[in-house]
Formats: C-alpha cells, structure tokens, sequence
C-alpha cells in the first residue's frame, strides 16, 4: 500500500476499526480520508478467530477481493484465491505468501461467469478441503453493452448474481459443516436504484449499464433469502457495500471508459485497502459472529433501499436463479 505523508493542516486521529490500530490523515487538500499507515496491531481475539479457519475468496488477484485476500492470511487463515488467468493468480499467491508470511495461500482457477467452470471450482475446492468457514463472493463487473456468457446469459447477471448463487449453493453443505460459518456478498449503494423485473431480468427488452445496479439489488435480496434460509445452522450472510474504490474496476468496457477511469479513479476513489476494510470486518470480526441478514458500510450496519428488504422478490429470484441451475428451489 501507498503511504502518504499528511499535507499541512491535515489532522491525524486514530481509530480502532475492525480491531486494529489504524492511523488516519484527513487530507487538507483533497477533503478526504486515507489510510496513512497500518499498524498490525490487530486483537489476539480476532488473530485467534482466524486460526486454522479455510477462506475462500472470489475476485481476489485485483482490488478489494486481493487486500481481504492479504489481511485474512496475515490473520493466520488459510486462504484459497480465486482467479482467472493462471499467471497473474500465481504470482498474487506468492505476493500474499511473501507479505504475510503464511504459506497457507492456495489458489483455484475459473471463469465464473461459466456455469461449467463455477460447478468446476465447486468440485476442485471439495476435494481439497473439508471445511469452508468463510466464503467471499466478491468477484463482479459492469459491461456497458450487452454480452452473453457461454450459458447464453447476460454477463452483468451472470456473474455478478448468477456466480455467486451457485457457488454458494454448490458448497452449502460444506460451509453448514464448517459452522460457526460466514458467507458474504459484496454489493454495492448502486442497489438503490436498481429494480428486479421478471420479464427483464438480463436486459433483453431494454438494456443498458443499469443492469449492474440490478444485480447488486440481487445481491442484497439472495443475501436476506439466504439468510433466512441459514436460520439455526450456525452461518451467517451478511452483504456489504464497500465505496467507490481504485481497483480498475470497469477498464473492460473500451480504450476510452478504461482511460477514464485509470485517471480520475485515483483521485477520487477510495484504496483497495480502505474499500477492504469492511470485506474483512465481516470475515474476522468476533463482534459480529451472531448478525445475519444485514447490509454493512464502513464496518457499521446501514439501512439497504426498501426494495432490498421486499422478501416476495427475494424468494421469487431465488426460485427463478435455482430453475435457471436445475437446482431444487426448496425453502
């Protein structure tokens, strides 16, 4: 991570977010907060939470899902990262090896907007290893026209909610097994202004970059059904938003968008370390092992878009993803 010296008449305080000792300069200049220095500093409650746990992150060799990725080994857990591209996945295991200085870094390949390949990963993590307490779906993208998957699917819904339902799914058994357990979605405040519609779900009748704010409004409506279904098991769901982040997010979509975004996101987005703060509050945090169902930013419990909470759509959505599997809806 970067580290900035304060400007003159910056501020400095501190603050003991997600249990650890973190110095902060609020930017004279710029008006905004950055994480100067990280002091690891971290409790012996969560360090000893974390040991001997199994990880599993999506989305993880870039960004936010990297940084949890990083923090959760430096933790002592195991950490198995999902990537696609079979180099640049090595070498973010051997960067987060190094860094933490936990050889428990592994790693597994998959497209996941791949249906076949999500089953894949599903099978390949299965049989090697038994326990899975904590899964991170963090992998998403926006795609300013519109795509198919090679499932004939739109890529936003594919990946961004699709991906991470059957994953979920495919390693349930595992994760209720593994409880105490925790599963977390990562959304976006871009849910506010999404909306479900049945007979658009993946925008043939009307397409445009929205789609990506529908499917993080899908994300917090598979998080409150899947918690519900969770009841009594001992595994917690939780979605998060974690902020306007610098991870490159977005640079898919042209020479032009991926342009504007290298420039102006840097000068206004958040870190991948600041934007993975609340991704590994919730993996880590002992204080929120009993809170289920909830939309988290900045570590703290906030109200989601009244759409997020309308349970009728959250059943039906999961019941339309599950038939789009063959998986059986139940309850």
């Amino acid at each position: 991570m970067d580290v900035r010296l304060p400007l003159p008449n910056s501020k400095i305080r501190r603050t003991d977010s997600n249990a650890e000792e973190i110095l902060i300069v609020l930017d004279a200049r710029r008006g905004e907060e950055s994480v100067l220095e990280r002091i690891e500093t971290r409790s012996k409650a969560v360090k000893e939470n974390m040991n001997g746990k199994i990880c599993l992150v999506t989305g993880a060799t870039n960004g936010i899902g990297k940084a949890t990725a990083q923090a959760l080994a430096k933790m002592g857990a195991t950490v198995v990262i999902v990537g696609r591209n079979a180099s640049k996945t090595a070498q973010v295991v051997k960067e987060i090896r190094t860094t933490s200085g936990n050889k428990n870094v592994d790693s597994l390949l998959a497209d996941l907007s791949s249906q076949q390949e999500v089953r894949r990963l599903a099978i390949e993590f299965k049989s090697k290893y038994s326990h899975l307490h904590v899964l991170l779906n963090n992998a998403g993208a926006v795609f300013m026209k519109r795509q198919l998957s090679v499932d004939g699917i739109e890529m936003t819904f594919a990946l961004n909610h699709l991906a991470s339902f059957l994953l979920t799914n495919l390693l349930l058994d595992t994760i209720k097994a593994s409880a105490p357990a925790r599963i977390i979605n990562v959304s976006s405040d871009a849910h506010a202004s999404g909306k479900i519609e049945f007979d658009n779900l993946q925008g043939e009748r009307n397409y445009s970059p929205r789609v990506y704010e529908n499917s993080k409004l899908a994300n917090l409506l598979f998080t409150i059904e899947l918690a519900r279904r969770m009841e009594g098991t001992g595994v917690t769901v939780n979605a998060l938003h974690p902020g306007f982040v610098a991870t490159g997010f977005g640079t898919n979509n042209g020479k032009v968008m991926a342009a504007l975004v290298n420039i102006f996101a840097p000068l206004i987005a958040r870190s991948p370390a600041k934007g993975a703060e609340t991704s590994i509050y919730l993996a880590s945090s002992p204080k929120v092992e009993n809170i289920t169902g909830k939309y988290f930013h900045d570590s703290r419990v906030i109200p989601a878009a009244l759409q997020a909470s309308d349970m009728v759509v959250a059943r039906r959505l999961w019941d339309v993803s599950a038939e789009m599997f063959l998986l059986a809806a139940g309850h």
